[in-house]
């Protein structure tokens, strides 16, 4: 089964947020204390790959610092920035998300902002900013379905044209 992993982080590098979707399950997510490596291996029964933009470059290797969890040694990873690299398509997961059309609730927000809402949350108890936060971290998780979808589009475009 293919499971969708994004993750958010904090300014100090802790994991505060891990969203996951998958079809049997649907979306969830591990929220500050929730993100261990129990709860994380938990949320990942039945998985077998795991699907993420950028994630092996640092979803992945944050998670593996973080929660002693090596999640490369343990699933298949299909990162789709490597897909999108070979379409010829640059830029992070926002602007590929822009380039192909692909809306958001939480436009303009980005993973400095991310971390931003957190340590608002944290700080200043602001639920308002955690539930941005959650919304944040819900669409990036949710996306990389469509954007999966749109890029196996493109490269049967791409080879119709060999």
């Amino acid at each position: 089964m293919k499971t969708y992993l994004d993750i958010e982080t904090s300014f100090e590098g802790g994991i505060t947020i891990v969203g996951l979707y998958d079809a049997a399950r649907g979306f969830r997510q591990l929220v500050g204390g929730e993100v261990t490596d129990v709860g994380l291996c938990q949320a990942l029964e039945g998985a077998d790959t795991l699907c993420t933009y950028n994630g092996e470059a640092f979803d992945l290797p944050v998670i593996r610092r973080r929660l002693g969890v090596d999640l490369r040694a343990l699933y298949r990873s299909h990162d789709l920035l490597r897909d999108c690299r070979r379409l010829k398509m640059k830029g992070g997961l926002k602007g590929v998300e822009r380039l192909l059309g692909i809306p958001r609730t939480t436009a303009g927000l980005d993973g400095f902002e991310a971390m931003r809402l957190w340590s608002r949350y944290v700080n200043a108890y602001d639920e308002e900013a955690l539930a941005i936060l959650r919304e944040y971290n819900r669409e990036d998780v949710m996306n990389l379905t469509i954007l999966e979808e749109r890029i196996a589009q493109l490269a049967g475009r791409n080879a119709d044209r060999v």
